[in-house]
């Protein structure tokens, strides 16, 4: 039982109860007496339950972040997101601040709709947000009980948009390795490196962190070995002569340098140069991926082709083959 007592220009509530002891000052008696049955009811349920009612999104989202996220390869953009995330407002109350348990499938929805209508952020990001949420609300409520279930469950998602099937056109890639200045003979500059490495992309389905982050020692053969790849498992990728070929243009490096001598964000920036100097539009270096799968389709089988991309799952090659149907009626 609560007692609520006068305390100088105040009112004192203290509580006591299944072994746990609190206090609190309040400016009026009915702010005390409503603390002191509101934290009654909480101590309660959580000797029953187990569940700390008290924790709020923020509390989940730092230690997720500490926890959780620092053991994945996208730590960086796991707590940033989640910082991001903390500080939306919903009802006119930042999500960080709200209780983990009172927290409902309807704000959620209501956070879904300001960013999707007001926002104009696109289904696909949301998406990406919703699962990462949902891995933390699983988290809090299977290791940490910081709460009875997760709001996410019944949220409903926005559809993402359809995939991406931009293919890289031949007079493109006479184009874009005019642009860099790479003439088959050893490149001296930065974007001859680039170009270097679109043509390269184009053979092998590398994406670009892989290209850049290539070194000499994951050479041996015809195969390139990928130990830090996007899904974090290890690859090895099959190399055509063209390939080989292309990297016999770059100038020697140490065992332990990267072969292109080129970061992912400047290899972006110099590519979207070369772009801007082309009549070219709507191209990403990214684009190079969806080419090469379409092109490795027509000499590999479905598993062959699938374990020299890295994707697990096999639906997921549909996202990048992009075969026409005309081509597809000549095999008929």
């Amino acid at each position: 039982m609560a007692t609520i007592k006068k305390n100088g220009n105040g009112w004192r509530a203290q509580i006591a109860i299944k072994g746990t002891r609190e206090s609190k000052t309040f400016s009026t008696k009915a702010e005390a007496t409503s603390w002191a049955a509101e934290r009654e009811t909480e101590i309660r349920k959580q000797v029953t339950t187990g569940i700390d009612v008290r924790k709020t999104c923020g509390d989940a989202f730092d230690r997720y972040g500490r926890e959780v996220s620092i053991r994945k390869k996208k730590t960086q953009w796991e707590q940033t997101r989640l910082a991001f995330i903390g500080n939306q407002a919903v009802g006119g109350q930042l999500l960080k601040d709200v209780l983990l348990n009172s927290l409902t499938s309807d704000m959620l929805g209501q956070w879904r709709d300001k960013r999707l209508n007001t926002d104009k952020v696109a289904g696909s990001t949301i998406n990406r947000d919703f699962s990462l949420l949902s891995n933390v609300f699983q988290v809090a409520r299977k290791e940490w009980k910081w709460m009875r279930a997760s709001p996410s469950t019944d949220v409903r998602r926005p559809k993402d948009p359809p995939p991406r099937d931009r293919r890289i056109l031949d007079n493109e890639v006479d184009m874009i390795t005019l642009a860099s200045g790479f003439c088959e003979a050893e490149v001296r500059k930065v974007g001859q490196r680039v170009g270097v490495a679109f043509l390269f992309a184009i053979e092998t389905a590398m994406r670009a962190g892989e290209i850049c982050g290539l070194r000499p020692g994951d050479i041996s053969g015809a195969v390139a070995t990928l130990e830090d790849t996007k899904n974090g498992t290890r690859r090895q990728v099959p190399l055509s002569p063209r390939a080989l070929e292309l990297l016999t243009y770059l100038p020697k490096v140490p065992g332990d340098s990267p072969i292109f001598g080129i970061n992912e964000a400047s290899l972006d920036a110099n590519f979207r140069k070369m772009r801007a100097t082309t009549s070219i539009e709507d191209l990403v270096f990214h684009d190079t991926r969806h080419e090469a799968i379409t092109r490795l389709s027509k000499k590999l089988n479905v598993l062959e082709l699938a374990r020299a991309v890295g994707h697990r799952d096999l639906n997921m090659l549909q996202i990048y083959y992009n075969e026409t149907a005309a081509n597809l009626a000549k095999k008929l």
